[in-house]
Order: structure tokens, then sequence, then C-alpha cells
């Protein structure tokens, strides 16, 4: 799938890097299955970069306008998921 991930001009690369990797998380749960807590770890990083709640939903809802995938429903997946469960959308 061809499409550019939301990114704020003013990150770092390494924290660009991070918010990324959030986002092909949230594919790779839709795609194949990522591990409950890969899921997560890579949310805290994306939160710790994107503390706001605005800010989250307005790159959250950019993403899943290029993409149709959820980032908001995968993590409310993997939040109420038992542990060492897989996530699949």
């Amino acid at each position: 799938m061809e499409y550019q991930y939301p990114m704020d001009v003013d990150w770092t690369t390494e924290e660009k890097i991070a918010v990324i990797s959030f986002f092909q998380a949230v594919e790779k749960a839709y795609e194949k299955g990522i591990p409950k807590q890969e899921l997560l770890d890579t949310y805290k990083r994306f939160k710790e970069i994107v503390p706001s709640k605005a800010e989250e939903k307005t790159h959250c809802a950019a993403f899943e306008k290029e993409s149709g995938y959820s980032p908001y429903r995968t993590v409310k997946t993997a939040r109420e998921a038992e542990e060492s469960t897989i996530i699949r959308m």
C-alpha cells in the first residue's frame, strides 16, 4: 500500500522513526497480527512524542484516512486483550 505517514516537521529523526514504528505496528495488527505488548510498547513511545490527545487524534485520523487502519481501535483492542495475546484486527 502506498501512502505517507503523518509527520510533524519539528520531530527529530528518532521521533519520526518511533512514530512510524507505531503506525507500522498498527498495520501489522491488521495484516498479520502483533503481540499485545509489542503494540503497546510502540504506542507508549508514540505517546511520549505526541502527549496531547488532540494532536494524537489528528495524526491517527490522518493515518486512518490514508491507510484505512484505525490506531484507536487497535490500541483499544490491545488494552482489553489478555496478556500474551496476538492482536489481529
